[in-house]
């Protein structure tokens, strides 16, 4: 298994009904590279400043996580805060600060260059474009957010052309397919490049789109979640993440790798940050895994 992840490393406060975090590790590249590595060895792109602790690089080295390319820069960690209130699906942005991410540009190690999987996690397209032509062979997944499909439409489309599967939520779907209909929108994102879509609909599970087959599956049922932010991200991590460790990316691997994801998912959300992926094992994950499949099977 070779799977690089380039993205955003980050310190995050987050408040939500269960109480309030601050400065507590975080980043789209960070939840990923984590839910990944319950399958294997990782490889991360990203920058961070010169507060970044070494407890936090201690604790993705101990995960199983190459960081060759992880870059430090004089200032301060890129930081976000959010609030979620009645609403767990979506997050109230208080404050952004890019710090030592604002016109950062990815380095990729000649070391990792030869990844057979890339995930490019949110980013603007010209960035994805450019680490994208440092990894030539990889199967390639994208990222993205609303921000970049309606500031860089033209950039993104581009990118869409060249990558292999398109990761993004619902209204993201939507937005970039321009249809309000999920399924047509799923549908006219593989016409824009993309093998495979797969579309995040958060509690209330995600799509899977191929050429020709379709797929759906639910969340993991939980009775209390506490923090919600990186759960896209871990997702991605654990879908990708059983994709390389077998190779392959047909449906039936496809299909597998989308309830891996669901499940690195339900664990991310039981606490915040990090630390509830921090405390379980593979055999954890594939316990809720089997469970999870005990439920959604026909009789």
């Amino acid at each position: 298994m070779s799977l690089l992840v380039v993205g955003a490393l980050a310190y995050d406060t987050v408040e939500t009904p269960s109480g309030r975090v601050d400065d507590i590790l975080g980043g789209a590249a960070t939840y990923f590279a984590v839910g990944a590595s319950f399958f294997g060895p990782v490889r991360l792109v990203g920058v961070v400043g010169e507060d970044f602790k070494h407890e936090h690089r201690k604790l993705l080295l101990d995960q199983g996580i190459l960081l060759d390319g992880l870059e430090v820069r004089k200032g301060k960690t890129f930081r976000w805060s959010g609030r979620y209130a009645g609403d767990m699906n979506v997050a109230e942005t208080m404050a952004t600060h890019l710090n030592v991410l604002d016109g950062y540009e990815p380095t990729v190690p000649e070391a990792f260059r030869d990844s057979r999987f890339l995930f490019l996690a949110n980013a603007p397209p010209r960035t994805q474009a450019h680490v994208l032509d440092k990894v030539p062979g990889a199967f390639t997944v994208l990222d993205t957010m609303n921000y970049w499909i309606q500031e860089t439409w033209d950039d993104l489309n581009e990118i869409l052309k060249r990558v292999d599967m398109l990761v993004c939520n619902d209204q993201e779907a939507r937005a970039l397919a321009e249809d309000h209909s999920l399924i047509r929108a799923g549908r006219k994102l593989l016409k824009k490049g993309p093998k495979v879509v797969v579309v995040k609909k958060g509690e209330h599970g995600a799509f899977l789109w191929g050429e020709d087959f379709f797929h759906a599956i639910p969340a993991y049922p939980l009775e209390h979640v506490v923090d919600p932010t990186g759960a896209g991200d871990s997702f991605a991590g654990g879908l990708v993440g059983s994709l390389a460790a077998s190779g392959s990316t047909d449906e039936r691997s496809l299909r597998r790798a989308m309830i891996m994801g669901a499940v690195v998912a339900s664990f991310t959300v039981e606490d915040f940050s990090l630390r509830r992926l921090r405390a379980i094992t593979r055999a954890q994950v594939d316990a809720r895994y089997e469970e999870f499949l005990g439920f959604t099977a026909h009789p």
